[in-house]
């Protein structure tokens, strides 16, 4: 069993509903969901958008090999209603989008999955919900903790847990 950092953010829909109906998916087709940080809503990142986004991280050990997993999120994503417009470059908003962070502590390399995600030094709300969970986990490339990536992170974009 590989355990492995998904990350999940919606800012269209019922973001709330949409998460929790990927988080099921998941540990229905994926593996066990293990642990769950709080829901941060984030600023959009990259792009401009008058909805912010609601993101989760999920903790799941899978026995999936990262291409399969990744085609699993992928399919996850089309069935929460995610329509990915490839004549439309950069980001855009999007009612579920699931990334892999981690794959266990390996480096990962492949045509369909690039593990550690090679933004998320840049991330804030990634590395906030990372550091809620798992502080002291070491990115494998930088050797860097959780903790440190966030101290180093230039993002300056507003990130806050979500209130109930």
């Amino acid at each position: 069993m590989t355990r492995c950092y998904l990350l999940f953010g919606s800012n269209q829909g019922d973001k709330l509903q949409l998460l929790e109906q990927a988080c099921t998916y998941v540990n229905n087709r994926c593996g066990m969901l293990v642990e769950r940080s709080s829901l941060y809503n984030s600023e959009p990142w990259g792009f401009e958008a008058e909805e912010w986004f609601l993101n989760v991280l999920l903790v799941v050990e899978t026995e999936l090999d990262p291409d399969t997993l990744m085609d699993r999120l992928l399919d996850i994503e089309r069935e929460l209603g995610r329509v990915r417009h490839p004549e439309i470059e950069g980001y855009t908003s999007r009612t579920v989008d699931l990334d892999i962070l981690y794959y266990g502590d390996q480096i990962v390399r492949t045509a369909k999955v690039t593990a550690p995600h090679p933004r998320l030094p840049e991330r804030r709300f990634a590395l906030m919900p990372l550091c809620e969970l798992v502080p002291d986990f070491l990115h494998p490339e930088s050797g860097l903790s959780q903790q440190q990536l966030l101290e180093k992170c230039h993002d300056t974009s507003k990130v806050y847990v979500s209130l109930p």
